[in-house]
């Protein structure tokens, strides 16, 4: 039997009603698999606020620290707009992110098809792009974190009429997020793009260079290279082409929401954050953030109408990337995908597979049932 540890960050908004369904889901693999997830709920965000004068309390990130991955519901909300940018919830996250130092960013980005119909693109242009000739697609951005612009020299003249951001990266820096994408590819169909602007930028230059010595390292992975325009268009036009895609900061917050907008539906994506190259079977395990991306939705924070598939999805990659346990990971997944089929849909994807008359919408509690009910239907 195995035992872990995973601290839990609510958060705000709808975030701990879909966190909490994610739970009994990790709480249903463990008992069908022999694992054991020990909880350890902390707070962050607005909670914290309101409760401490702060975003990130030193408590909560030194009770992180001490587990073995860290699973975020979503922080923010209009009630703390207003403070000053230190204190904003979002700070929360830059500091869980650099005291827990992880630093590769994996945004997935799949069309589902029981969702077809909310993707923007045409069958055409997604059955080109697939090699098996279907009209959906399966990627997986990898964003360098805690590098780059956002992260460089920045300022402003002393007059006032220009400004500067300095793109700065390390070796180092472009190694280890390199490896995760590695990593990621392994578990996936063993295709890695990296994604840069080296005709232009000499950092793009120095990640084409260091990559290219990095990919000798993993010749079963088929490693491809593209400027980052070209990416844009080709995320569009051929999105079937790639499956993990390795790129900075800068590029992979555009892209990474690019894709996003493909899915046709922000409440079915989950994310990772990761302090290495995760996915080992039977390995130690790796820190990693996990949280969906869809925010803290104030606005409908207990009305049982939140769509908590994203945060599930958020707990399969926990399993998978900071655990190892693909098979337990796979599970959820399919269970995710079987519920869909059969036509349950929160009020945010209802009515966008063609088939409304076949639809049944539900609240987040029998949604988050519904997961569970398939999940021990495939154990």
């Amino acid at each position: 039997m195995s035992n872990y540890s995973i601290a839990l960050v609510p958060g705000d908004g709808i975030g701990p009603e879909v966190v909490s369904l994610a739970v009994d889901v990790l709480d249903a693999v463990g008992d069908a698999y022999g694992h054991v997830f020990n909880y350890v709920e902390l707070i962050a965000g607005g909670k914290a606020i309101d409760a401490t004068g702060e975003p990130l309390p030193a408590e909560t990130l030194e009770a992180a620290k001490q587990c073995d991955a860290l699973l975020l519901g979503a922080v923010g909300g209009p009630k703390w707009d207003t403070l000053p940018g230190h204190l904003r919830p979002e700070r929360a996250l830059l500091g869980l992110r650099s005291g827990l130092g992880v630093y590769a960013n994996l945004r997935p980005a799949a069309l589902l098809p029981q969702l077809r119909l909310a993707c923007p693109l045409k069958d055409e242009v997604l059955i080109a792009s697939n090699s098996e000739g279907r009209p959906d697609f399966d990627l997986l951005i990898v964003r360098e974190l805690t590098g780059g612009l956002y992260f460089g020299e920045r300022g402003r003249s002393a007059d006032g009429n220009s400004a500067f951001d300095t793109e700065t990266y390390s070796k180092t820096e472009i190694e280890r997020v390199l490896r995760v994408g590695y990593s990621a590819a392994k578990l996936r169909r063993k295709k890695l793009c990296v994604v840069d602007k080296a005709n232009v930028l000499e950092s793009s230059r120095l990640w084409r260079e260091i990559s290219i010595e990095i990919a000798k390292e993993y010749p079963d992975i088929e490693t491809s290279y593209l400027y980052v325009d070209n990416c844009a268009m080709q995320l569009i036009r051929a999105p079937g082409q790639f499956d993990v895609i390795v790129t900075s900061n800068l590029f992979g917050d555009i892209l990474s929401d690019e894709a996003s907008v493909l899915t046709g539906s922000i409440g079915m994506l989950a994310s990772a954050s990761l302090a290495g190259a995760g996915g080992v079977p039977g390995g130690e395990p790796v820190m990693g953030i996990y949280e969906p991306i869809h925010g803290s939705a104030p606005d409908i924070a207990g009305k049982d109408i939140a769509n908590p598939l994203a945060a599930i999805l958020s707990a399969a990659m926990l399993l998978r990337y900071s655990f190892g346990l693909e098979k337990e990971a796979a599970a959820v997944e399919a269970a995710v995908s079987a519920v869909l089929d059969s036509g349950l849909r929160t009020k945010d994807i209802a009515g966008r597979s063609g088939t409304a008359d076949k639809e049944k919408i539900v609240g987040t509690l029998e949604m988050g049932k519904a997961v569970l009910k398939a999940l021990e239907g495939k154990q």
